[in-house]
């Protein structure tokens, strides 16, 4: 038997975390060398509706081990994380250790890891946006560096990885999400009834994520970015916006939401889980997100995606003409609405079966 220990935090962990724990499950069934997968929360994402509601929703058992964030600084909250873990590896000995992305948690996990000679792997590593200031950034490079197994969703990832003289153990699977999107697509579209609750008409509204620290944090970004979402809301296009907590926070601190009389056609909502999302990304005229994952998602469900940043590490979008960078600017948002995509290709992302090639691997 091999003994797999999983570590996630965050709301799209815990979708790519779905895809490989249903695809072990179905290896069990069919025999062979039994795989044995424990997964640690981390409990980065602490809302009800941004943690529990998802493992519920895709059918996961509940984490074996639920840790308590603790902190406010990244320094803390690793520093915390790194204890907790460190002291499960200890006691279990997994064969190997499973992160995904580029977290806090993902960092933590692999300190603890390679710290205790057990064997890493780093699902969606070669990620780059090549803005080191971001924590996302900082955090894959290091966890890419201390992998033993780097799963890659795209070739590009592969040379990135090599650019870094990283080359043993680097695996072109394929984008796991893709597994995910086909999967819960499906289900999605037979279970969720957010659109009839929000009286939403299909391809009649914006969809609108914000989340990053260096979007929220920043009083002028931020306040630009909500510049722009209140001046295309209109009773034609309302506006859906989810609100992450430090979202929330931040608007409200800074007196933003509730100021004009566009807000009338914002609809603010508590965050949601993933079917609900995926209706809502499929049915939009075009996404306004900072979020990596929201940005691919809206790629492979053929929606506009307009990224709220000077770069993103999904480059493919960008070259195939489904995703336009915007940063801040209101005027460069309301350009970017007004164009069409040029066209559609999923193919650089494999073909929807990157959790089986992971597994193999192990």
């Amino acid at each position: 038997m091999k003994r797999i220990i999983t570590i996630v935090g965050a709301r799209p962990q815990f979708i790519k975390a779905a895809m490989l724990s249903r695809a072990i499950a179905d290896r069990n069934t069919r025999g062979g060398t039994l795989i044995k997968e424990e997964m640690i929360h981390t409990g980065q994402h602490y809302d009800e509706n941004m943690s529990r509601i998802f493992f519920s929703e895709m059918g996961m058992l509940p984490p074996k081990w639920q840790l308590q964030r603790s902190g406010t600084s990244h320094g803390a909250i690793t520093g915390q994380m790194l204890i907790d873990i460190e002291r499960i590896l200890l006691e279990n000995q997994p064969d190997f250790v499973v992160v995904y992305g580029d977290t806090d948690s993902t960092l933590a996990g692999a300190l603890a890891a390679s710290k205790l000679h057990i064997p890493i792997v780093h699902i969606e590593a070669g990620l780059r946006s090549f803005n080191k200031t971001m924590p996302e950034e900082q955090n894959r490079i290091l966890t890419d560096h201390l992998s033993d197994i780097l799963c890659c969703p795209t070739q590009t990832a592969v040379r990135n990885l090599a650019a870094e003289n990283i080359r043993h153990g680097v695996h072109h699977v394929g984008d796991i999400m893709y597994d995910a999107a086909l999967f819960f697509g499906q289900v999605a579209e037979r279970k969720s009834t957010i659109l009839r609750t929000l009286n939403l008409g299909k391809k009649a509204f914006y969809l609108c994520t914000i989340h990053r620290a260096e979007n929220t944090d920043d009083t002028q970004r931020i306040s630009s970015l909500y510049d722009a979402v209140e001046q295309i809301a209109s009773p034609e296009h309302p506006v859906v916006f989810p609100l992450h907590p430090r979202t929330r926070s931040r608007l409200e601190k800074l007196g933003l939401m509730g100021r004009g009389d566009s807000d009338r056609y914002i609809h603010f909502i508590e965050p949601l889980g993933f079917l609900d999302m995926i209706v809502l990304e499929k049915n939009a005229t075009c996404i306004l997100t900072d979020s990596g994952g929201v940005q691919k998602e809206a790629y492979f469900h053929r929606t506009p995606c307009v990224t709220l940043r000077a770069e993103t590490e999904w480059v493919e979008t960008v070259t195939a003409g489904w995703n336009q960078l915007a940063d801040v600017s209101p005027e460069r948002i309301a350009e970017c609405l007004r164009r069409q995509p040029a066209r559609h290709e999923i193919g650089e992302y494999g073909d929807g079966h990157a959790a089986e090639k992971i597994l193999r691997l192990l």
